[in-house]
């Protein structure tokens, strides 16, 4: 898929099962991913983006949970979920802000992300892309203050973020 509209296209004529696996990657929701192979064919990126973000929010919170396990926790390398290669990478890419980072960060990074986890029930889930480790921490801290009701939506907000990174990137692929 060298240009996204040419991958668009491609994306476009894949059998369901392929389609569907293609999405997977972009967001660990099988419930997304099955929505958005049914809504093809897509006449535009932007009409893609549209789609994904108008599935995402129509599903429930059992599918953000199970989209929320297959990334990995901020600062380790392996989600609670199998997921693909190429997902494996671009999380990997995604987090590129904390690999220089100084022990103490990672270690406050890992303390910080287990108190969220306890509290919510999910991995802490941010956008990563772009952010230093200082910032990611930062958003956590701050994050640990929220009720549940609340901290639910905003980490579907980040993941709705993620998976339009990587719907971009499936396309240049």
């Amino acid at each position: 898929m060298a240009e996204s509209t040419d991958g668009l296209q491609q994306l476009n004529s894949l059998p369901a099962a392929d389609a569907e696996q293609e999405f997977l990657k972009c967001c660990g929701s099988r419930g997304w991913a099955q929505l958005m192979t049914d809504a093809r064919s897509h006449a535009t990126v932007t009409d893609l983006m549209a789609t994904a973000n108008q599935v995402w929010w129509s599903l429930g919170p059992q599918d953000w949970l199970e989209a929320f396990r297959s990334h990995p926790k901020i600062g380790e390398k392996e989600a609670a979920a199998s997921t693909a290669v190429e997902a494996q990478q671009w999380s990997a890419d995604e987090q590129s802000g904390i690999r220089d980072s100084a022990q103490r960060t990672l270690d406050e990074l890992a303390r910080l992300n287990h108190e969220y986890e306890q509290k919510f029930g999910y991995i802490f889930i941010v956008c990563a892309s772009g952010k230093s480790s200082a910032e990611m921490l930062a958003i956590l801290r701050e994050r640990l203050g929220n009720n549940p009701e609340d901290e639910l939506r905003i980490a579907a907000a980040e993941q709705a973020k993620i998976t339009e990174l990587r719907l971009k990137k499936l396309l240049a692929t």
